[in-house]
């Protein structure tokens, strides 16, 4: 069968509604800006510490961004229940698993190529402030860093998408992910000495991608496939809801 009429339509969708626009482009933005930020001014004696990690420094801002990925993610799922528009995807495509992967594939791709658009720029931009500390492209970790950050953000996108499909309202997915991914990891984890548990956590397995040299359990890329299996688990149980629940 072929998709392209599917995802042509799905990109329709996302490309004429300002909303889901303004929170793309807010994901750029926001990791961008405060990552630069946090280079531009990181104090010297900081920079001096022998744990310093100038990699993990370039991508300072992904807190921000992240929470732009989840409005994107939840937004681009739930709208659709939220003005009823989703009957008329269905009434166009009724084969739901067709549609559900036809919306995964235009909501991944966009958040995938603004992620790496946006770490690219992070690392860039953030670097030269860093001095003999900063890195290149070529330095053991930098590329790898760049490219999985760019993942991270994909993914985190995906997660959100997932459990909108689940409880179709955006936000609900906000009040729900936002808080897990961004506090909980660091709450367990300041009351946790050893890692444990905390460690297969979406967020923290997956930002071990970010770290020049990776500690823990978990390596840079298991840890990404820790938050890859959250990431599929939101997706089965989305598209799982989407095909036996009425529009």
């Amino acid at each position: 069968m072929n998709l392209k009429p599917f995802l042509h339509a799905e990109w329709l969708k996302i490309r004429s509604l300002r909303s889901l626009c303004a929170t793309l482009a807010a994901v750029f933005v926001a990791t961008v800006a405060f990552s630069v930020l946090a280079c531009a001014t990181l104090d010297p004696q900081e920079s001096a510490r022998p744990d310093f990690d100038p990699l993990r420094t370039s991508f300072f801002g992904l807190d921000f961004g992240q929470i732009a990925a989840i409005c994107f993610g939840a937004l681009a799922v739930a709208g659709e229940y939220r003005s009823g528009a989703i009957r008329v995807s269905l009434t166009a495509v009724p084969r739901r698993g067709l549609f559900w992967v036809s919306k995964l594939a235009v909501v991944g791709a966009l958040s995938l190529g603004v992620g790496l658009l946006t770490s690219l720029t992070c690392f860039l931009a953030g670097q030269p402030f860093l001095g003999d500390r900063g890195l290149t492209l070529t330095d053991p970790g930098a590329l790898r860093g760049v490219i999985g950050c760019g993942i991270f953000l994909c993914l985190i996108t995906l997660f959100s998408a997932g459990l909108a499909a689940v409880l179709r309202s955006a936000p609900a997915v906000m009040g729900l992910l936002i808080p897990f991914l961004l506090m909980l990891s660091f709450v367990i984890g300041d009351l946790s000495e050893d890692g444990g548990a905390v460690e297969f956590l979406p967020d923290r397995a997956g930002r071990q991608i970010l770290l020049q040299d990776a500690t823990g359990t978990l390596g840079p890329w298991s840890g990404l496939g820790v938050l890859a299996l959250w990431v599929g688990a939101a997706l089965w149980a989305g598209g799982r809801s989407l095909a036996r629940r009425d529009a």
